[in-house]
């Protein structure tokens, strides 16, 4: 792989049209996630979520770990279930915009004029460091999502990419990656976690790796020293 320092990564509503390419491999499972539950501390409700998604990507940016460029959300039909149907809308505002509720509402199919909102993704590029300390751009280096549903308010973060753990997905050790960039997530789980005044939920285990409190999961050595080998899956 090929170092080079990134740029500046932009701030909420200051996107550019340039895509980042993508250097790493992506599991199609996650390989840790974290639920949070928000009933206790926040109202149910599109607003309510936007606002929640506004904070916790705030905490984020300055990790730089997410630059919030675009939302993504699918629809559901009370009492019937998902239409089947996803909407994404590019952020040329900020998260915390007033209007920015309408405008997700002013997406609605216009074959299912009671649909409504079902989990509004945060779709961005964050920044992580390579074993030689080079600092990269990734798409989608973390997933955010935060669900309006009316039972009630909650949020779930996850990761798909071998750089938070111990062994890459190849089963080899990779030390200097991890040390680099799982003390990252770990800043992020925490400093969400005092934000919210809630504690997370570790996701159940995948394929591809097990959350913990403070990030994921190291799993037994082999007697040769390697990890477990999960390129067949990517």
């Amino acid at each position: 792989m090929t170092s080079q320092t990134s740029d500046q990564l932009p701030r909420q509503g200051g996107h550019g049209k340039e895509k980042t390419m993508s250097k790493l491999m992506r599991a199609p499972r996650e390989c840790g996630s974290w639920f949070w539950d928000l009933d206790e501390v926040a109202e149910p409700g599109l607003e309510s979520a936007l606002a929640t998604a506004s904070r916790m990507s705030e905490a984020l940016v300055e990790l730089e770990l997410l630059a919030p460029a675009k939302l993504e959300f699918g629809w559901y039909v009370l009492d019937i279930g998902t239409t089947g149907i996803r909407s994404s809308l590019e952020l040329t505002t900020q998260l915390g915009d007033p209007s920015l509720p309408e405008r997700l509402l002013g997406s609605r199919p216009a074959a299912f004029p009671s649909a409504k909102i079902d989990d509004v993704h945060v779709i961005g590029t964050g920044k992580w460091i390579d074993a030689a300390g080079q600092t990269q751009q990734e798409p989608q280096l973390v997933d955010l999502s935060v669900s309006p549903a009316p039972t009630g308010l909650s949020a779930v973060l996850s990761v798909h990419h071998d750089i938070w753990a111990w062994y890459d997905f190849s089963g080899k050790p990779h030390p200097e990656v991890y040390h680099h960039n799982a003390p990252r997530l770990a800043a992020a789980l925490q400093e969400l976690s005092r934000m919210l005044g809630v504690s997370p939920e570790p996701g159940d285990p995948t394929y591809f790796g097990s959350s913990t409190p403070e990030g994921l999961a190291i799993p037994e050595a082999y007697e040769d020293g390697l990890g477990p080998d999960l390129t067949s899956r990517l």
